[in-house]
């Protein structure tokens, strides 16, 4: 007896002493997480460190799992990330759940580090642009380039480009009416114009929609292009005005052509079709593309609001990691662009979030060649109303925003790896 009982403490004793081995580290992205956008720089920051992850596609909103290591979990603890240590075991129950073919989840790798540029004037204006803030925010480095750096052949050293709240018809914004006799706008349109000279064109709108180009061949050749704001009609009417002169006299110098809207090619189009431009350069809005002034739009900012639509996890990888959120209806916000007529958008397109009794896209996506594209309308997510002249949004004050975690699915894409749909 007393040798048994001996046995038994014996036995007890070395299971107790038993280091437990954590062997994952799973991320919550429900409402559990504390800081939502800075777990999008946790999990760039672990692929720099050459670590593969585990997005669970719509599981708790989008969950990373992560190979356990102590500086990882430390670095969720500096950054005020919310974490949870969890076993091989509960790891496997989480992804055998995953795997039922009746559950809308899956399990995408992710296993690159996505390079990164922002398409940004280096005399970039004092308000801000939404995804520099979230990058910066998320402590996700970025390279800015523009023209020089584009026209050079420097975009295929990159996977990921966004494009600044840039308007590539050359027409400076349509600021003229209001703002022609601020020093920034004279600014503005002497730096543009000196670049266009230096790089051997003869007006603006022929140096950006040579700039517009090359971001088609990036995008062709196998880039992802994320756009917001104006940069995303502005880049299609540009593309759809090649050889066409559809800016006025006080933007290029000379008239625009009076037969300028007959002669549009969609064609060459990324996302949208049968447009019409709005020539009256008074008039803060380029065609009627965006929805802001052309209806006019009558939604208040307290109705403001779209939704998120759910895809099929196992078939549909690409939009449900681009809609990965804790909630699927989004607070709305204005922008120089601030929604896309559904009417105009061509029938390929992949709409992800809508108003949908305003007939109004909020949030897009589609293939061209071997890349891919995505407009997302507006300018700020959490400052309704942005005007020129309005002080930064501070993320301190919006770590769990809905709005800006859609921008940081779109980082993350590239970095995963490519599966064929189940069947």
């Amino acid at each position: 007896m007393k040798f048994l009982r001996l046995v038994f403490f014996v036995t007890t004793a070395l299971i107790l002493s038993r280091p437990v081995q954590a062997t994952q580290l799973l991320i919550p992205m429900d409402n559990a997480q504390s800081n939502h956008l800075k777990a999008y720089g946790i999990a760039y920051w672990v692929l720099e460190q050459g670590i593969d992850i585990k997005w669970l596609l719509n599981y708790r909103g989008g969950s990373y799992l992560i190979e356990y290591r102590k500086v990882f979990e430390d670095e969720c603890i500096i950054r005020n990330v919310t974490y949870q240590v969890i076993t091989e075991v509960q790891a496997a129950t989480i992804q055998q759940q995953i795997a039922e073919p009746d559950v809308n989840m899956d399990v995408m790798e992710l296993h690159k580090v996505p390079r990164i540029a922002v398409y940004s004037p280096k005399n970039k204006q004092p308000w801000d642009d939404a995804v520099t803030l979230a990058l910066t925010y998320a402590e996700i480095p970025y390279d800015v380039i523009y023209d020089e750096e584009v026209l050079s052949g420097l975009l295929p050293t990159y996977d990921w480009l966004h494009l600044h709240h840039e308007d590539f018809t050359g027409q400076y914004g349509k600021f003229w009416a209001n703002y022609r006799n601020y020093a920034w706008y004279k600014e503005d349109v002497r730096v543009n114009e000196e670049m266009a000279h230096k790089l051997g064109f003869q007006k603006v709108s022929d140096l950006k929609l040579a700039v517009a180009k090359k971001i088609r061949d990036f995008v062709l050749g196998g880039g992802y292009l994320f756009a917001m704001c104006s940069a995303t009609d502005s880049y299609d009417v540009a593309m759809a005005a090649d050889q066409v002169d559809i800016c006025d006299v006080m933007f290029d110098g000379d008239p625009m052509d009076p037969d300028a809207q007959n002669k549009l090619n969609y064609d060459n189009c990324l996302a949208f079709r049968n447009f019409s431009l709005i020539t009256n350069p008074a008039v803060y809005e380029i065609s009627n593309i965006d929805v802001t002034m052309t209806r006019p739009r009558t939604i208040k900012e307290k109705n403001d609001y779209f939704a998120l639509f759910e895809f099929s996890a196992k078939w549909d990888h690409i939009p449900t990691m681009l809609c990965q959120n804790h909630q699927r209806i989004i607070k709305g916000f204005m922008g120089q662009t601030t929604a896309f007529n559904e009417d105009l958008i061509k029938p390929n397109v992949i709409i992800m979030g809508e108003n949908k009794p305003a007939n109004e896209a909020r949030y897009i996506h589609g293939e061209f060649g071997k890349g891919f594209w995505t407009f997302y309308g507006g300018h700020d997510p959490e400052d309704y109303q942005h005007r020129i002249g309005d002080p930064p949004t501070d993320l301190n004050l919006y770590p769990n925003s809905a709005g800006y975690r859609l921008i940081l699915n779109n980082i993350l894409f590239p970095a995963a790896k490519k599966k064929k749909r189940k069947t």
